[in-house]
């Protein structure tokens, strides 16, 4: 018995050994390294992506605010990949055109490969239509991928979405105004679903800016409760289970001009000057332009589509797909052939 049992391990050893020498080499090869904003997608649970609008967020507010009356985006801001140098669309400066590109990686004008949405009423319409073309989405690309999704919203013109992906929404709430209602059921889905993506679009700066002026006392009160409701997704992150993979992307549709009520001007800093914040597991904290040197800091400037590309709030889509380690919309501009690093992970 001794001998069979030091003669085993040989045997064994020895099969092994052949196993390896017979496996082809494209077998035993080393996996190619992943796209970087992919690599975030390697995790031990399923990743969840939940994507924040905050309607008519001019970073002059958190600037003005502080870490004090705004913790909660600032610990965004602090712990993840942020910028506050980031730019909307080039086209304008309002809210559904904006909305469309972050859900499609599209620019605006149709003529040149654009979505078309430049409207920013609630017509019955298609993005599709549109466009004149066949327009994908993030949430068509991770419903086909077999990842669910969900849309929350306080503006009804927000239906043109359900009304162009209308098998690709699992869940679609839209609240009038009422932002405190949305986060809640927007939290509940969280922790109750198992949502790959979920599409989170706050509008009281907004609506606070066009009644009483942007910048001012009540618009600065609007961001401060949308701070806090945003907190409430941050306590269920740290302390419920069913998000420790959850990872946030912030960014906003637009400014808007202190004193005004209005945030059409394309061509105003106040206007088209956005956050853009990335934070969750495997994030590192920094500057995004420090992250990628293949983009270009705006500054206080304008950059149109050629050339050195500002992080834009367009690049929400394929961020988030490379998140779950999916592919980019098709046919979409923003972060396809250079995706966002979002850290050093790898």
């Amino acid at each position: 018995m001794s001998i069979v049992r030091s003669i085993t391990p040989l045997i064994s050893s020895l099969a092994l050994l052949a196993a390896v020498l017979s496996t082809p080499p494209s077998a035993t090869a080393r996996p190619s390294e992943p796209a970087p904003a992919a690599r975030f997608a390697q995790r031990d649970a399923d990743p969840q992506v939940l994507a924040i609008s905050i309607d008519a967020l001019n970073p002059q507010a958190l600037r003005k605010l502080g870490h004090r009356r705004a913790p909660n985006l600032w610990r965004l801001i602090d712990e993840g990949a942020a910028t506050l140098q980031a730019r909307t669309q080039l086209e304008l400066t309002v809210t559904l055109p904006n909305h469309t590109s972050m859900v499609t990686g599209r620019r605006i004008n149709a003529a040149r490969g654009g979505h078309g949405v430049t409207w920013n009423d609630d017509r019955p319409a298609t993005v599709q239509a549109a466009a004149g073309q066949e327009v994908d989405s993030l949430f068509s690309v991770a419903h086909d991928a077999g990842v669910s999704t969900a849309l929350f919203a306080t503006k009804t013109k927000f239906s043109l979405f359900q009304r162009s992906w209308p098998d690709d929404l699992d869940r679609v709430t839209i609240k009038e105004e009422q932002d405190a209602a949305v986060v809640k059921a927007a939290r509940r889905d969280l922790l109750r679903r198992d949502r790959g993506i979920t599409f989170v679009h706050l509008g009281l700066p907004d609506q606070i800016g066009h009644a009483r002026g942007f910048m001012g006392r009540a618009y600065l009160r609007a961001v401060r409760r949308i701070d806090g409701l945003v907190g409430t997704i941050l306590d269920a992150a740290d302390n419920r289970s069913a998000l420790d993979d959850l990872t946030i992307i912030l960014t906003a549709d637009h400014g808007g001009l202190p004193g005004s009520k209005d945030h059409g001007a394309a061509r105003k800093l106040a206007d088209y000057r956005v956050p853009f914040v990335v934070w969750g597991p495997g994030i590192s904290p920094a500057d995004l332009y420090d992250l990628n040197p293949g983009y270009r800091n705006p500054h206080r400037g304008r950059p149109d589509l050629r050339g050195k590309q500002p992080v834009r709030n367009g690049d929400v889509a394929n961020v988030a797909l490379g998140l779950l380690g999916l592919d980019p919309v098709p046919g979409s501009l923003f972060g396809v052939k250079r995706p966002l690093r979002l850290g050093n992970a790898g």
